[in-house]
């Protein structure tokens, strides 16, 4: 923090380390027959950027539902969007051959690097599945053509856990869905949603930036429930 003085006012500067706490604790998530150990924040960060510091309710809605729905991702190849600390992502690296978790905040970056790390080298060391991670802001055409030159085959399975905060997010999110979807073909690509209400204003949104896509997405039976004391739900979305 830098104090200016100019003649009687004080102008006092902050730096964005006054608004990111990296208290990270050891956590212990359990899935089924799955357990993992992250690290994560317990209290939300006072900056809005740094969401993915912690873990939601949407990850947890996801979490259960891919628990129970293993044959989901079965051999499968994953892009998560918005993936936070991870708790998603090395969830289906238990299941799957290739997984790639996706956050556009640096420091976000590096607490998901690092749990990757402690996922890798001391709870599953024989891991099956190829975890990566990659800078990814949605709609950023740079970053996206980037991911495609490294996996030009496209991904089975785009997965995003309660990654619908900010209504300006929600077309870009939906223009980089669609795009990676189109790359692998219709039929052959779906995205998986874990959506948790908090506005109607934002319910509609989404339904409505998915068709504006060219895109289907229905609820999935059976996933509707009370995560958090908010009402959550599982959308599969496809290419028309």
């Amino acid at each position: 923090m830098n104090r200016e003085e100019d003649g009687d006012d004080e102008v006092v500067c902050l730096d964005e380390s006054f608004f990111i706490n990296d208290d990270y604790q050891l956590t212990t998530f359990t899935f089924g027959s799955q357990v993992l150990h992250l690290f994560c924040l317990q209290s939300a960060s006072t900056d809005f950027d740094l969401t993915g510091q912690l873990v939601w309710p949407g990850a947890m809605l996801m979490n259960d539902y891919l628990s129970k729905n293993p044959d989901v991702l079965q051999a499968s190849s994953i892009l998560e969007l918005g993936s936070g600390v991870g708790v998603t992502g090395i969830l289906c690296s238990r299941f799957c051959r290739e997984v790639l978790l996706t956050d556009h905040n640096e420091e976000v970056l590096k607490i998901l690097k690092k749990n990757i790390e402690h996922h890798t080298s001391s709870e599953n060391p024989n891991s099956d599945a190829g975890l990566a991670v990659e800078k990814l802001e949605w709609g950023n055409s740079d970053q996206i053509i980037k991911i495609i030159q490294k996996y030009p085959g496209g991904f089975d399975l785009i997965l995003g856990a309660d990654i619908c905060f900010q209504q300006s997010s929600i077309s870009p999110l939906f223009d980089t869905v669609e795009q990676f979807l189109r790359l692998k073909g219709r039929g052959q690509c779906k995205f998986i949603l874990a959506y948790v209400s908090r506005a109607k204003s934002m319910d509609s949104m989404v339904l409505n930036e998915a068709t504006r896509h060219g895109l289907l997405i229905n609820e999935i039976v059976g996933t509707r429930s009370v995560v958090g004391n908010l009402e959550g739900v599982i959308f599969e979305v496809t290419l028309k």
